[in-house]
């Protein structure tokens, strides 16, 4: 049994506590959060101690591994403290994405990580789905083939405006990540961003990557599309067939280049995830796994710093007018 705490209790920290109150190897003992009529409400639903203090938690409770749920500027500013806490007090730490919006904070994190021998994850929870799995699996029997592209879109509503990068940052560690899941590390990266009418935040990207095998890739984000619409799409195209991801869970259909049939997975009425929620579900569940089994870790401190340094480089790009390289 896995005794977890979450750090952060606003509504993805409820999320999160949520999931591990229902998983039948974890056990949920602390909530924290700074803000008192925050945590307070929380803990008592649940049954568990409140703490305003990250390091008091730390110290008067067991605990195997916590969730870091806090925001901040470009909803990773305040992730850094308190996941560097839990790590020095030596827990396993699953991190909200971004796993900074600081990128010298993100490697020192997984630098802390690896040194105390810890396993550090953060929630790249779009790949965590059926259809996911499903596609990984016809890559890794080798219907696919050698990667050749891969086109990715990301596009949600959300008018904050807190930074010029909020856009970049905070949303697109989740594309990046899944581009990276199925094609491999980046190596180069090229960017052009627009500004919707009345928007002071890049609002809107185009992001061109080539990955180390050489494939290429794009990424089209906005934060200025409705959220009462399909919000993603990922298509990957290999020497032997192409498959693309409907709306991170909702459908997946693979294109065998040398038949004309296809194959059609859809998300289950019975069964099948029932919303975007479940995407947390999945992933903490598979957090809890794979600490107790000791790791590796899927979405790994590793995966989420590479994520963030292919942002930064697409924010370099555009500011300078260049290809950068990167190592993501």
């Amino acid at each position: 049994m896995l005794n977890v705490a979450v750090i952060g209790t606003g509504n993805i920290g409820k999320i999160h506590t949520n999931w591990y109150a229902q998983n039948p190897n974890a056990k949920l003992v602390a909530l924290c959060d700074m803000i008192p009529e925050s945590v307070d409400p929380v803990a008592q639903q649940y049954g568990v101690p409140a703490y305003y203090d990250v390091e008091q938690m730390l110290a008067k409770e067991e605990i195997d591994a916590v969730s870091v749920a806090t925001a901040g500027e470009e909803n990773g500013g305040h992730h850094y403290e308190p996941a560097m806490a839990a790590l020095r007090a030596g827990k396993h730490v699953l991190v909200e994405k971004p796993i900074s919006n600081n990128i010298e904070h993100a490697r020192e994190l997984v630098r802390t990580a690896k040194e105390n021998g810890l396993l550090l994850g953060v929630n790249l929870n779009h790949r965590f789905t059926p259809a996911a799995a499903r596609a990984k699996q016809l890559q890794t029997d080798g219907q696919l083939g050698d990667v050749l592209f891969v086109n990715m879109a990301l596009w949600i509503n959300n008018p904050n405006e807190s930074s010029p990068w909020f856009h970049m940052r905070a949303l697109h560690s989740h594309s990046i990540d899944v581009m990276r899941y199925f094609g491999g590390p980046i190596r180069r990266v090229q960017a052009f961003m627009h500004k919707a009418p009345g928007r002071n935040t890049w609002s809107n990207a185009s992001v061109n990557v080539q990955f180390a095998s050489g494939a290429v890739g794009h990424l089209t984000g906005s934060y200025d599309a409705s959220m009462h619409h399909p919000i993603e799409r990922c298509e990957v195209a290999g020497a032997n067939g192409r498959f693309v991801i409907e709306n991170v869970y909702q459908r997946l259909e693979f294109f065998p280049r040398k038949s004309p049939e296809k194959l059609v997975v859809e998300n289950p009425i019975m069964g099948g995830m029932g919303n975007f929620n479940e995407t947390f579900k999945n992933r903490i569940d598979r957090f809890v796994e794979q600490v107790a089994a000791g790791g590796p870790l899927d979405g790994s401190g590793e995966e989420g710093l590479a994520a963030q340094e292919v942002i930064e480089g697409a924010i370099r790009s555009w500011e300078n007018g260049t290809i950068e390289e990167v190592n993501g």
